[in-house]
């Protein structure tokens, strides 16, 4: 057989949600892309509950609301977060904030969506696109040229692009190809996930507890009476939630808990997930006609529920760096992939900073900081002025 060669503007390398919208955006601005990813097969529909949940903040609205995807999602399965309430602990004395979407003159805070609910709506928009085409298959070498980057993949067929667009996640393949350094540190933390039937409404509010040596709790609401836990847990204790039956689990959230949501059920059936928590600074989000979005480009601590958000945050900034360049500059111009560099750093500089430094000074058991992150909350709380800037930003408002 004859080694195939496809040419296309844009190559987006990986097949997640913040690559499949990177490439739906593209298409729809009228350019040629190509998808290369493991397998062309659509995310699978389920009644169940994926255990898997995204906060989506404004900036992710807005740009999946422009691609057509956000009608597409079954919206019956996506919950506003009308409130967030954070504390610093459980006791009664410990510090706590609390963000609502009326002080942020905004009808929600965010929505939380899952992982399959998104993937299947972007899969089924994809399928409408013009000039986006799928390949499946894995690259084994990226070549640089002139006026375009080469992909020779493992049958022996190639892309030809303007633009490479590495979406290929944390452990990125493009970025490893561009000798992109990487800054690296595990949390020695686990994000344990799973969801919940809840006794009491929860009225759209997501709660938060800084519990120190067991890590960082949330449950988000879902729609009814059902929330969905993330829990930052330090790796011994995580294990222990893992080997744990869930009724064990369920009476340490109910410690937390209780007051406010009632006594918890598992959702069925039941399923409990972990990933290992890691902060992840590649030394650049750009190569020569290569330009990084989503985790190839940053991970950060889920503690702020931002990691999606960025990476969304990525691609519009992309995309409308690409859809406005000069005529004289194709898609992967040195000039427009700087544009996107400057475009992002301080955005991602400040949640990485902001997620990493929130982790450690709230795992912190040290007498003094315990006390001072007590009292800085509590005054935060008072400040509705500068705690509204802080919620508009992390809604992606400027």
């Amino acid at each position: 057989m004859t080694a195939q060669v496809h040419h296309c503007d844009i190559c987006v390398v990986g097949n997640g949600a913040v690559g499949k919208a990177a490439a739906l955006g593209f298409a729809q601005a009228g350019l040629r892309v190509t998808v290369l990813c493991r397998s062309k097969a659509p995310t699978p529909v389920s009644a169940n509950w994926d255990v898997r949940v995204f906060a989506l903040n404004h900036v992710a609205h807005q740009l999946l609301s422009s691609l057509k995807v956000w009608d597409a999602l079954d919206l019956t399965r996506v919950a506003p977060v009308m409130e967030m309430q954070v504390k610093g602990g459980n006791e009664a004395s410990d510090g706590q904030i609390g963000f609502d979407a009326y002080g942020a003159r905004s009808d929600e805070l965010a929505w939380i969506v899952e992982d399959r609910n998104l993937n299947h709506a972007l899969d089924s928009a994809m399928k409408f696109a013009q000039h986006l085409d799928l390949v499946a298959g894995q690259a084994k070498s990226l070549q640089w040229h002139e006026d375009h980057a080469e992909l020779t993949l493992e049958d022996g067929s190639s892309i030809h692009a303007s633009l490479v667009v590495g979406a290929d996640g944390s452990q990125s393949w493009v970025r490893g190809q561009c000798d992109i350094g990487l800054d690296y540190r595990s949390y020695g933390q686990q994000g344990v996930v799973t969801n919940f039937e809840c006794e009491k409404p929860h009225h759209g509010v997501a709660h938060q507890w800084f519990v120190e040596e067991q890590g960082i709790i949330a449950l988000l609401p879902l729609p009814g009476n059902r929330v969905s836990l993330v829990w930052s847990a330090p790796d011994a204790l995580a294990a222990t939630l893992l080997r744990e039956p869930l009724s064990a689990l369920i009476a340490r959230l109910e410690v937390f808990c209780l007051d406010k949501l009632g006594h918890l059920t598992p959702v069925l059936p039941e399923e409990i997930k972990a990933f290992p928590l890691t902060l992840m600074r590649p030394h650049s989000m750009i190569a020569p006609r290569v330009a990084l979005v989503g985790d190839a480009a940053h991970v950060v601590h889920p503690l702020a529920g931002h990691g999606m958000n960025l990476g969304f945050g990525d691609v519009a900034s992309l995309l409308d760096l690409v859809k406005n360049r000069e005529d004289h500059r194709d898609c992967g111009d040195a000039r427009v992939l700087e544009r996107y560099r400057r475009a992002r750093k301080e955005e991602v500089l400040l949640m990485q900073i902001t997620t990493d430094g929130l982790a450690h000074l709230f795992g912190s058991t040290l007498a003094p900081l315990r006390l001072a992150r007590n009292v800085g909350l509590n005054l935060l709380n008072r400040l509705p002025v500068i705690k509204n800037k802080l919620i508009s930003h992390a809604m992606g408002s400027r």
